[in-house]
């Protein structure tokens, strides 16, 4: 049976840490799946994984469905997220066109990168039966806006305003939050206000859940962010590091504090 909101509801209730991790074709999510991952995500990251680009702003819808309907056919367990790629918020109408495409591709959830002007998108969403997760903090279709990959919300007002953003996405009807790069102490205070559950990427191991790129944990990104963890160095194979993360995430050993979090 596939894993679903419920079941990541579950965790965060029971204090079970939920395992993410992306996958892109369907040798590596089958991998994944039988290693009792919770999420697999498909990411807008194989822009640059994948096709090798400086950013994930030449993502596609087409290129999405296509990479998502290859993770489907290779799982029956983990629950599947999926982006909603670089314009796909440029309107209501068209989150719902591309949203949809990726429901109907097999996403249980939708991925959307957000600010505090997405709130009447969120609940559109919602409210047309698609599951949103709400990505805050470092949105990497925004790089050049942010000028580059910078930790977000270290300022006292960038901070209220994210917990704000936070809160307004939630009662909008967002069913789970991811943080990126974010200081620590502001992830910790996000995940225990909120009552859905937070993934973090580069936030607190108080966070309800972790997720990492694949690529990153198995050794294969030349130069890997500072919050990712190679696993692959002393686990012998592909599974023995999909394992270690798992088990890693599951005890709370990773993220380290001020290892791979931010202050």
């Amino acid at each position: 049976m596939r894993n679903t909101i419920r079941t990541l509801e579950k965790h965060k209730h029971e204090g079970r840490p939920i395992t993410c991790l992306t996958a892109y074709d369907a040798g590596f999510a089958r991998l994944l799946d039988s290693s009792d991952i919770d999420v697999i995500l498909v990411g807008d990251s194989l822009g640059m994984v994948i096709q090798g680009h400086d950013t994930t702003l030449p993502v596609t819808i087409e290129h999405m469905v296509y990479h998502l309907e290859a993770v489907v056919r290779g799982t029956e367990r983990a629950m599947l997220m999926a982006d909603l790629p670089f314009l796909g918020d440029r309107d209501i109408p068209t989150a719902l066109d591309q949203a949809g495409a990726l429901m109907r591709a097999g996403a249980q959830m939708v991925k959307v990168e957000c600010n505090g002007e997405h709130t009447e998108l969120v609940r559109r969403l919602v409210t047309s039966g698609i599951p949103v997760c709400a990505h805050l903090g470092l949105t990497p279709q925004a790089v050049h806006r942010l000028g580059g990959y910078r930790v977000q919300g270290r300022e006292v007002s960038a901070a209220e305003r994210l917990q704000a953003e936070a809160r307004a996405l939630e009662a909008a009807g967002a069913q789970c939050l991811l943080l990126e790069s974010i200081s620590e102490a502001l992830a910790t205070r996000v995940t225990r206000a909120a009552q859905v559950p937070v993934i973090g990427i580069g936030a607190s191991p108080e966070c309800d859940g972790q997720v990492l790129v694949l690529q990153d944990v198995i050794g294969l990104t030349p130069r890997p962010p500072r919050f990712s963890r190679d696993f692959m160095t002393g686990s012998g194979s592909l599974r023995g590091a999909v394992a270690a993360f798992a088990e890693a995430v599951r005890t709370r050993s990773f993220p380290e504090s001020g290892v791979h979090t931010f202050t």
